[in-house]
């Protein structure tokens, strides 16, 4: 059982969580250390934040609906890759060590948003998205999902960010609707892990009951405001967020 202070933590949690995936991701950070701050078991805690912020991602494609016109097909192909990816992440935390793995989290998440700050740079680089052929876009975009879905299957922290950050350097777009289809990949992989996770893993389902319907308000109101930022501040945020949040798994 949980007391009311455990109560008004995870729904605090809950809330700016179900926010920050929406704008960017990486709202796990702020929920599963508030379910080990309430005594769960750090792998209990794990898999429990993952089927407790899938309502926010949900809420978060409803919340940024406006954004997905005339990207349906590429928003319902990419599901295919997001969801071979995420079940790879699960099979991965549910045979192997996650020392390893979450030993190399932490620089993942920097690059991602690295990847963000110097988009333009790396185009140059790399080549804009205009100049590829409309094939090795649709291939580059479902590469990204792919990955990113694999280290969220796994991981979920900051996964938006590097989804976003992967996306952005593929499509010629702006960034609130690059957030859109975001949010449907990051829904999709949330799926997975539900499915998964809710079979095999010793998930508490209070904490998720708690957690999730603050995350469902939450991301659709950090939706709703990705939508109206300006796009510097919204890659900004997004940038100075994936670094804090990469930082904080270096040191935790």
């Amino acid at each position: 059982m949980m007391d009311v202070t455990s109560v008004v933590l995870l729904l605090t949690a809950g809330l700016a969580a179900g926010a920050i995936n929406s704008l960017a991701g990486g709202g796990s950070l702020v929920t599963y250390p508030a379910l080990v701050t309430v005594g769960l078991p750090p792998v209990t805690a794990n898999v429990t934040n993952s089927i407790a912020v899938f309502p926010g991602y949900v809420s978060s494609v409803v919340g940024s609906r406006r954004d997905l016109p005339g990207q349906g097909r590429i928003a319902l192909t990419m599901t295919v890759p997001a969801v071979i990816g995420a079940i790879g992440g699960t099979i991965l935390l549910l045979s192997t060590p996650a020392a390893a793995f979450e030993a190399i989290v932490p620089f993942l998440v920097i690059g991602a948003a690295l990847l963000l700050a110097f988009q333009q740079r790396l185009r140059a680089l790399v080549g804009h998205p205009q100049s590829r052929s409309p094939r090795r876009q649709w291939w580059s975009v479902h590469i990204m999902t792919g990955i990113g879905a694999l280290y969220g299957g796994y991981f979920g922290a900051a996964l938006g960010v590097m989804l976003v950050a992967g996306l952005a350097l593929v499509r010629d777009d702006r960034l609130a609707r690059i957030s859109a289809l975001k949010n449907v990949a990051s829904a999709t992989v949330g799926a997975v892990t539900v499915l998964v996770y809710g079979i095999f893993a010793p998930v508490n389902w209070l904490g998720v009951a708690v957690l999730a319907p603050a995350t469902v308000v939450g991301g659709y109101l950090g939706a709703r405001l990705a939508r109206w930022l300006p796009q510097n501040v919204l890659r900004g945020f997004i940038v100075v967020y994936g670094l804090a949040a990469g930082v904080y798994l270096l040191l935790k």
